[in-house]
């Protein structure tokens, strides 16, 4: 799976969106500033053509979510916020048989 990260405005605010994108998953954090960045990505992709699929953690962040409640939980979670032909794509498939 293709990524990159946008740790902060300035981050955000050059960051180009490829052409040839079709969807596009924001993992936010759950806070203001994580509600900032998702509204203003999820605008420019939506300007662009692009689906944009918010990824959200159950506590602050992602890695509060993997130190709490574990990989396994984690991963649970994510899946469920998951399109999902991506869940076949990008979450091996003996996890998900095994989960």
């Amino acid at each position: 799976m293709p990524m990159a990260a946008a740790l902060s405005a300035n981050h955000l605010s050059v960051m180009l969106l490829p052409s040839g994108l079709r969807r596009l998953y924001i993992a936010r954090d759950a806070d203001a500033a994580g509600d900032a960045v998702q509204a203003t990505l999820t605008q420019r992709a939506q300007e662009a053509g692009i689906e944009a699929i918010t990824l959200s953690p159950r506590l602050g962040d992602f890695n509060e979510d993997l130190h709490i409640f574990g990989l396994h939980s984690l991963r649970a979670a994510l899946r469920l916020q998951l399109v999902p032909e991506d869940v076949v794509r990008f979450i091996h498939a003996s996890t998900v048989a095994a989960e």
